[in-house]
């Protein structure tokens, strides 16, 4: 099961990619000696590599028991060995005896944050 990123978060970071490359490309025909117009276009290149590796891995991946928040070193913790699950400020933080895993729920989509919520409580653990 894959717990979404907001559209709107995913929107952004398309948005900002293609106005990044579109003003590296436009500022590197007019005056190609600037060595400063390739910023603007790895500028871009980054928002737009963001937005196709946080649209194809999403936020989080919940499968064979394990849950992986996806970064570029993904971060994975076994719900079986989850002890407590601590909610502060809008982040979930699911504690195991070798693990911290903290969640901001403010970047998951509405319908993926209720299939977790309904899946963290059906853990046998206390909330804090």
């Amino acid at each position: 099961m894959k717990i979404k990123f907001t559209r709107k978060r995913l929107k952004h970071y398309l948005i900002f990619g293609i106005i990044w490359l579109a003003l590296g490309t436009t500022a590197f025909y007019f005056n190609p000696d600037n060595i400063f117009n390739y910023g603007y276009l790895i500028i871009g290149v980054l928002y737009f590599g963001t937005f196709l590796f946080e649209n194809t891995k999403q936020y989080l991946t919940i499968e064979n028991g394990t849950l992986t928040k996806h970064h570029l070193i993904p971060k994975k913790i076994n719900l079986e060995e989850v002890k407590r699950i601590k909610k502060f400020a809008g982040d979930l933080t699911l504690i195991s005896d070798s693990t911290h895993l903290k969640i901001n729920t403010e970047l998951i989509e509405e319908k993926s944050l209720a299939k977790l919520n309904y899946l963290l409580e059906n853990l046998d653990i206390k909330q804090k």
